[in-house]
């Protein structure tokens, strides 16, 4: 089937730091998987980065590392559209748009915002305020049809429907629907990856702790030594997901091993029941490595290549920028820009 006639699914990642293994079960390797069977958009959100500030230096490094990242989880950019987001000028231009179509009490609502913003809101960026109408942006401007989301990101898609319906509402003829409503695209997909620290923390690129995740930049022996080092408890393993669920960094090590493997939680649970974490922290660790060596390799080699890497961005532009520049117009067409 041509990508024209598949369902078009759009998704991205920020450049912020490295990625790790949270990243990786909850997204790319899922973007991997599906570049078949969708005609697939995949973007590197630099906007979205700089809703809070970033190193100039750092972020046009990180930029192109986490195209490195794509491609070299298997992210094939002949068969998949891979470009970065600043470079589409319909991104920033949409959103405006759509600024001024969203209102402020669906943003109030937006419990990410008070998360990231903390105790001191008023000193945030108006750009994280306004983030989830970029990111509606983002997906109407290709008309996908499905964004994978995880937990944290269902609000967003929920608001991007709310502003899709409120522009086919108040902007298009009686009968047309300019903006198709996205659909949640369900997936396979690992429990949330959680702090190698802390169980009931989510990983994450900014945690100041290195030892706190598993970054797809980590040497066989480094990643042993983190997860050797990953909190426990003095328990053997759980023998029943009802257990488990009361014991989060044990939960937090079988999930991942579960995501790795690709079996689910409760296959794990029965396999290594009664176990030493001692035992199964050098089964994961080696599991691990099976997985993640191969990308780190060809990660390297592609970031001594960035030549190609600007090759495959500049090309992945043409092939967003053709099928954005339409949607755009309309869209000004029909709110009486010229």
């Amino acid at each position: 089937m041509a990508a024209s006639e598949q369902p078009r699914v759009f998704s991205g990642v920020q450049p912020t730091g490295s990625l790790h293994l949270g990243n990786y079960l909850g997204a790319i390797r899922n973007f991997v998987d599906i570049q078949d069977d969708y005609d697939a958009v995949y973007c590197i959100v630099d906007l979205h980065a700089i809703t809070v500030w970033q190193d100039p230096v750092e972020l046009k490094q990180n930029i192109l590392d986490v195209a490195a990242a794509y491609l070299a989880c298997g992210i094939d950019p002949k068969r998949s559209t891979v470009f970065v987001q600043s470079e589409i000028s319909g991104h920033a231009e949409l959103a405006w748009i759509l600024n001024c179509v969203a209102r402020i009490g669906w943003l109030n609502r937006m419990t990410q915002f008070k998360e990231k913003a903390g105790k001191n809101r008023e000193n945030a960026s108006v750009g994280l305020y306004v983030y989830p109408n970029l990111m509606a942006s983002d997906i109407l401007l290709y008309h996908a049809n499905f964004v994978p989301v995880g937990d944290d990101q269902k609000q967003h898609l929920e608001i991007t429907r709310d502003i899709a319906q409120r522009f086919n509402n108040d902007f298009t003829p009686e009968g047309e629907e300019f903006f198709p409503l996205p659909e949640p695209l369900i997936l396979p997909v690992a429990s949330r990856v959680m702090s190698l620290r802390d169980g009931q923390k989510k990983m994450s690129k900014s945690d100041p702790s290195d030892m706190s995740r598993i970054d797809l930049i980590d040497d066989p022996d480094l990643l042993r030594k983190k997860i050797g080092k990953a909190k426990t408890d003095p328990l053997p393993l759980p023998d029943s997901r009802e257990e488990l669920e009361t014991r989060p960094e044990a939960l937090n090590l079988m999930s991942i091993y579960s995501g790795v493997s690709r079996q689910s939680v409760e296959q794990t649970v029965a396999e290594h029941a009664g176990r030493q974490f001692s035992d199964f922290k050098s089964k994961l660790a080696d599991l691990l490595i099976s997985e993640l060596e191969p990308i780190r390799k060809e990660f390297i080699r592609l970031k001594t290549d960035q030549a190609f890497l600007d090759q495959c961005l500049r090309e992945g532009g043409d092939k967003a920028a053709e099928r954005a520049a339409p949607v755009l117009g309309r869209a000004k067409e029909l709110v009486g820009l010229r």
